[in-house]
This record gives structure tokens, sequence and C-alpha cells, in this order.
């Protein structure tokens, strides 16, 4: 065997790990896996043997991980779950033709891209799309997507960042809250219930230092970790929030949601498109990056 494949790690060893540690028993992930309990002791013995660890402590009846085995669990379930995926992507690519791995932010996903991307699929109607969250950038090599949606500065390691949009963001409510409310301007806001994203908690200070209005405490209120949640939390009645206009199309058309004043707040960070270094040839990202910013110019 050439040297440098030894370290080269069974798929069928590591699900034998995999599954043996969450059952905590030889036998029942023989069964799981429709092996023999010895072929499964085997198999862990050849992956200790290859890995240097001992990866199971025997305490009566039971195996339990050992220290080496609780850290080097997770990065076999990454790597179970990477190869999985790369399966499913590549029978699907194969039954249809072209495939196309997406990666957005979470509400920009399914506030934004979701009521348009039939648009895209009408027009390649041989193409399997894949679409994940990601909230952060990752490495495009490990993920293996081929574009992704990111949010803050043109920045990311290894790829390459096309501006998409800036946001724009207004201050909501709802109708049976704006109903019970005295609001006139700005400054009535100060007393209002606020609402707040937990990952941009300068948004209130901010506008209100825009609007030319001195807030006491610009940070009172509840939190939420995800613009999905701020959404049906002001829709809800629940308070005001500051939201971009982009993500709550829908409640504005159907009155779910008015805007207070027509006093936007630009954010410093945009909207980017991310892809690959080197992947320039793969002409379906072109594509769907076209259409994105089709769509956004709208």
């Amino acid at each position: 065997m050439d040297p440098r494949r030894r370290l080269i790690p069974d798929i069928v060893t590591l699900q034998a790990f995999e599954c043996a540690a969450r059952h905590g028993n030889f036998t029942r992930a023989a069964e799981e896996l429709n092996l023999t309990q010895s072929a499964i002791s085997r198999q862990i013995r050849d992956l200790e043997a290859q890995t240097g660890m001992q990866l199971f402590e025997r305490i009566r009846r039971r195996v339990v991980l050992s220290q080496a085995g609780r850290k080097f669990l997770p990065d076999v379930q990454r790597l179970l779950q990477q190869s999985e995926q790369l399966m499913v992507r590549a029978v699907a690519s194969g039954e249809s033709g072209s495939a196309l791995s997406i990666a957005s932010l979470p509400t920009f996903g399914s506030r934004w891209l979701m009521p348009r991307l039939n648009k895209f699929i009408e027009s390649h109607p041989d193409t399997v799309i894949t679409v994940a969250s990601r909230s952060h950038p990752f490495d495009f090599d490990e993920e293996g997507f081929d574009l992704a949606i990111h949010y803050g500065q043109p920045v990311w390691a290894h790829g390459t960042c096309t501006f998409l949009c800036n946001e724009v963001i207004l201050p909501v409510a709802s109708p049976s809250l704006l109903a019970k409310a005295n609001i006139a301007n700005p400054t009535d806001l100060q007393t209002m219930p606020l609402l707040h994203l937990t990952t941009r908690p300068k948004l209130w200070s901010e506008w209100f230092e825009m609007s030319k209005v001195t807030a006491e405490n610009a940070f009172r209120g509840n939190r939420f970790d995800q613009f999905s949640m701020v959404i049906e939390a002001a829709a809800s009645g629940m308070g005001i929030a500051l939201l971009p206009r982009y993500l709550i199309e829908a409640e504005l058309a159907s009155g779910r949601l008015q805007v207070l004043f027509d006093l936007p707040l630009t954010t410093d960070n945009s909207y980017y498109i991310a892809t690959p270094e080197g992947r320039q040839d793969n002409m379906l990202a072109r594509a769907f990056q076209t259409w994105l910013l089709s769509e956004v110019s709208r």
C-alpha cells in the first residue's frame, strides 16, 4: 500500500465506530449495521491500531468512549455526514444533469430567496438545487457549496465577493399595537416596547441618533437571535422593530406590519454573493448570480 494512503480512513470502519459510540454497545451496533458482534469488535481494533488510540473502555457489559474517543467522535460524525451529502449530490446531479448548491443566510433564504427561486428553476428545469442555511463564512472546499449569500464586508477567505445590495432598515409595528399607542414623531418611540436582534444590539441607538432623538435607553426590550423571530414578534403586537424592508415585503403588502416613519437606516454592512476562488468556469453558478442581481435590481 502507498504509505500516503495508510491514514485515509475506511468509511465502513468509521461507521462501526460511530454506531458503537452511539449505542454504547457492540451488539446493538452490529444489529443496526447488519454485521456480527465480532466484526464490529475487529473493526474497532483495526481503527485503534490505525490511530494509535484506545477509543473505548469496557465497563461491565457496556463499552464507553475513552477521552480520546470522545474527542475523535465529532470529527468522525462530520466526515460521515459529508460523505453522505457527497453521494446524495452526486446521485441528484447524475439524475438531473446538473446541480447547484447554495448557502444562504437563514432569514434571507426563507423570506426573500424562497418566494423567488421558482423563477430560476423554471428557466433551468433540469437543475437540482440544494439550499442550506449558513450564518457565517465557511471553507468552500470543506462545505462544497457553489455559491453563498453573505452579509457583512466583502471579505471571504479563498472566495470572491460580488456586491448584491445594501440594507435599508425601517421602524415597523403591527396595526393592533399602533391602534393603542399615540405615536406622532420619533421621540414618542422612547416609551414604546422595542424589539432587538441580539446580533445587532446597537440598531435602535443608531436609528435614534440618525433621527436626532436623544434616547435615554435605546437598549431596553426583548431580544431575539433571528430576524424571523423579530418579524413574528412585531406582527403579534409585542413591540416595535427595526427591520430590513426586503424581509417584510409580504407583511407590508398584507398590512400585518406598518412603517411608522419613512426614516430608513442604512447599515455599514451589505449583502454579497460569495463564490469560491478558482471556480469561475461554473456556468450554472454564474447564471444564478446573474439572476440574483437581476431580481435585486427589480
